[in-house]
Order: C-alpha cells, then structure tokens, then sequence
C-alpha cells in the first residue's frame, strides 16, 4: 500500500521524527494515534534491506497496541515458537519455549524489508506525515546553543528539495548513525570487549530445525567449536536461512591473516567459520547452497550513551543504544524505547510531570531495558567463551542497580545494600543469568509441574533463593532445582515479555497509562 504523503515538507510540526525504522514508526505511529501532528523523515526508500530477522514474543503485543497484529500475524511470516541455544559444544542444546509465556507469547521470524516497510505504511494510515528518501542533515538550536532545546530540523530530498521544519519536539530514531548522540551530545561510549564484527549470507535448502515437533523452525543459536565466536541460524518465510557469525573485531581481524595464501574474500572467510559450527553444518546438509552473493559483513559494536534524552527530545532504538544480535533483542529495545518516548512527551506535555522528570523516566526505561539484555548477552559469552569477568566499565551502575535490586536477597544475601557497582555484584548477576541457559528437559518440566506451586513455574512468579527453594522442593529434588533456578534466571526479563511491563513495572514511582488518548504517566500505587 502506497503511502498516503503531503507534497512538501511541512514548515511546522508538533513532532519530528527522524527516521523510518521500527522505532520512529512506532513512536510516531503511537503519537499520532494520541492526535498529535507528527512528521516522519527518512532518509532510504522503504521497502529496503535490514538484517536481524528475529523477535521476540513482545512484538506481537507492541503491534496489538497499534492495531497491526493482526496484518503481521496474515502475512505469512515464519512462526517462532521459541530458540535453541547450544552454547558449549560439550553439552546438550538448551530450549527456550516462548509459548510458556501465554497464548500470545509466540512471536515471528521476519524479513524486515517487509516488516518494517509495514509498520511505516501503518505510520502513515494512523496519520504520520511520512516523507521518504529524505535525509536530515543538522539539527537548530535555541539560541544556537546546542546544548539547549532542538527547534527544528534542515533536510534535503532525493528531488533536490530542500527545507528547515520547526518542531516542539524532537525523536531521534537516526539509526546506528545516532544524529543527536553523535554529532551534538558526543555522549555515545562503546563496549571495547563486545566490540563484535557480524558476517552472514543467506541460504537454500537447508534443513528444519526441530522437525516435525512443536520446536519446528525455532531459530538455531551455536558457540564456534573455537570458542572464539557464536552463530546464528534463522530460517524465513521465502526459502532462506539467514546464517550469520559474530565474532570479535580482533579475532576477525587475526583469523583473516592466517588464512592459507593470503588474506580471504568476505565469502571465503566466512565459509571458513561454518566449519567451526557442527549444528549449523547439520542443519546445512549436502543440499544447502549459499545463495551467490548474499554474503554481507557488518559493524556491530555494542555501545551506550550517558542521556536519551534532554529538553524537548529523545532518542530510541540504535541512535540510543545497542546491545548485540545475541538473542534478537535489537527490535524489542527499539519498541521499548519508542513507547518510551511517546509516553514521556505525553506525560510532560500533559503536565503530569515535568519535562525534566520526563527526561529522566526516559532515560531510566531505556537504560533498565538496555541493561538487562546486555546482562543476558554478558552471561552468554561467559559460557560460550569462559570468560571469567565482564568489565566493569561496560555496564551504567545507575541502570545497573535498577536491574540488581530484585535478585539482590538471591545472590548475595540481605548484607550488601551499597549502592555502588562492584566486580563481585556484575559478577553474581552474571553467573545468576547464566542458569536461564541451564540444559532442562521438556519431560522435566512436565514432572516438577505436578509437585510444586504453579507460580513457581511462571516467570511472572516471585524470585526465590536458594535456602527457600531447598524448603520448597527439598535438598535431594536435584530435577526440581534445575527447573525452578533456569525459570527463577528468567524473571530478569520478565518486565520485557510484552509492553504490559509499562503498567507493571513503575520507573521513579511512576507507570504508564495505556489507554489511547490518554497515553501518559501515572504515579505507582
């Protein structure tokens, strides 16, 4: 469907939002839905490429919010009822059912040309003002002072065109190029030990993980038999199989020297890494052929930024932040951070808080969210690789402690209330999370099932240590133990399961109000 597109750019808006990707074209879809003027500017002509095909079980419940489940649920993208992780070749792979979650927990893998192309054409309906192929190039000032409040916005089209719109308020969704962080706020910091590069390609013919069981097609996630990298398998709805390696900027780098006879193309290189990856070579088969010249490569260094916010802007989705393409998590924090925005714009314009306590509810949902997958991912590489400490100077202590506190009583004991992040608190969490990944059986699950309490078996349930787990179960109910503390590692995403965390979860004493037309901010009871 065409998008429905004024013939110029506005000279005013209520709100700009910079870029077209999954973050602005939700934020400024959910805004608009609240009756406010809102003018999108993307730079690229959509439908146009994007890896990271996974999402997460949130996503069907984000689009419910937005009236376009449905649509997505029609389109015949490939079902994901869940992902199989084998992260040490040493063991057995470790299963994680989405399903679990509730009827609506299962979720998709997509190819984002489309999907995000659909969530911009909904943008438009819902009555964004979408302008494609159309590149901001700076950002004005209030006094010409950058660090005050953003006016407007300078942009040239792909015509020739070219203009300055005038804003009440800023969204930057700019994408990896993060227009505000990077060229006015100079606050992004990067992540020196997941400082990762990414190749993939994409593939025919290739075998269905889990066939014929209710597993089928959940994605393939595998550790390099060289502990030096993991790899991704994610089959779509057209034919392929994306298949992509990350590894280290230095390990790449190493590895491409030593190749026999001289540095390798991209494709010999990555063919190379596949025959460290037994699973993948499995599913592979004698019939799975690369599909000629898919072969990408692509930057993916993990960073963060000290703001997302400030007077009469936010920022969102990679323009914010990025964690790392371990366990798809990319597109969720980009929706967080997009209801995020909306709802504090909102809240501030309101008056429910002020602008600055807005800011800062931003700036904490964003940095909590954030922080949590990067505890997962940090878990993950730590069994993958054996690495024995995650750097301290990688994780922001203030969403840190946010994240900490509810398992605190678990992992450390009541003794240590001090607010300061430690080697041994990033430590604790770590190893905590890594039992998420904890080798249990489908059966297992069922046994435990019919002797404990049921909200011990949800991840909505309350996190128990291990003194109270062994008076649950008892000491010598070793089956038992491994279920509850793999569901008990869980609880740390369960504010991320669907958008219901908003309301569930309050951030600085305040939760969202979902109704529409009347988005905003509510103080927690």
């Amino acid at each position: 469907m065409a998008i429905t597109q004024v013939l110029n750019v506005p000279e005013k808006a209520t709100v700009l939002v910079i870029g077209g990707g999954p973050g602005g074209s939700y934020a400024a879809t959910v805004l608009a839905r609240e009756g406010l003027d809102v003018v999108l500017l993307e730079a690229s002509k959509f439908p146009r490429y994007h890896v990271g095909e996974g999402m997460l079980p949130s996503m069907r419940l984000f689009l419910r919010f937005i009236d376009l489940e449905d649509e997505f649920h029609n389109h015949g993208f490939m079902h994901k009822p869940g992902a199989c992780f084998k992260l040490n070749q040493g063991y057995r792979m470790t299963y994680t059912d989405f399903s679990s979650l509730g009827p609506s927990a299962t979720t998709w893998n997509v190819i984002r040309s489309e999907s995000d192309d659909m969530m911009l054409r909904n943008a438009s309906r819902q009555g964004v003002k979408v302008f494609e192929e159309t590149r901001v190039g700076s950002i004005l000032f209030q006094d010409g002072n950058t660090a005050s409040r953003p006016i407007a916005a300078t942009w040239a089209n792909k015509t020739g065109q070219s203009g300055t719109i005038h804003f009440d308020w800023l969204v930057d969704a700019s994408g990896r190029a993060g227009l505000m962080s990077t060229k006015y706020l100079n606050n992004r910091q990067f992540r020196e030990g997941l400082r990762n590069i990414a190749v993939w390609g994409y593939w025919r013919n290739v075998k269905i993980n889990q066939a014929g069981t209710k597993r089928s097609n959940a994605p393939w996630f595998e550790a390099m038999s060289d502990e030096l990298g993991w790899a991704w398998l994610i089959p779509l709805h057209d034919g392929t199989t994306s298949i992509g390696i990350v590894m280290h900027q230095n390990v790449s780098n190493k590895k491409k020297a030593d190749y026999p006879g001289g540095r390798p193309s991209l494709t010999e290189h990555y063919l190379e890494q596949i025959q460290l990856l037994p699973g993948v070579l499995d599913l592979v088969g004698d019939e799975g052929k690369l599909v000629e010249g898919t072969v990408k490569s692509s930057t993916d260094y993990s960073y963060h930024a000290s703001t997302y916010s400030g007077d009469h802007f936010r920022v969102l989705g990679d323009a914010a932040a990025f964690v790392d393409p371990f366990f798809a998590s990319g597109v969720h924090i980009a929706m967080t951070g997009a209801l995020s925005a909306a709802t504090s714009i909102c809240a501030s314009m309101k008056g429910q808080v002020k602008e600055a306590q807005a800011q800062k509810w931003h700036n904490a949902k964003v940095g909590i969210c954030h922080t949590r997958f990067l505890i997962v991912v940090l878990s993950a590489y730590k069994q993958m690789q054996n690495q024995r400490h995650a750097i301290l100077s990688d994780v922001n202590d203030d969403n840190f402690d946010s994240v900490f506190s509810m398992f605190r009583p678990v992992i450390q004991g009541f003794a240590d209330t001090t607010p300061e992040l430690t080697d041994s608190k990033l430590d604790g969490m770590i190893d905590f999370c890594i039992n998420m990944f904890e080798r249990t059986k489908e059966e297992e699950h069922i046994s435990v099932a019919k002797r404990v309490q049921p909200d011990l078996l949800s991840i909505h349930g309350p996190v128990i240590g291990e003194k109270e787990l062994d008076n649950v179960v008892g000491s010598d109910d070793v089956e038992a133990k491994r279920v509850l503390t793999r569901i008990n590692a869980l609880k740390i995403l369960k504010n991320d399961v669907s958008p219901a965390g908003f309301s569930a979860e309050a951030v600085d004493g305040y939760i969202v109000n979902f109704k529409r037309g009347e988005l905003g901010l509510v103080r927690a009871e």
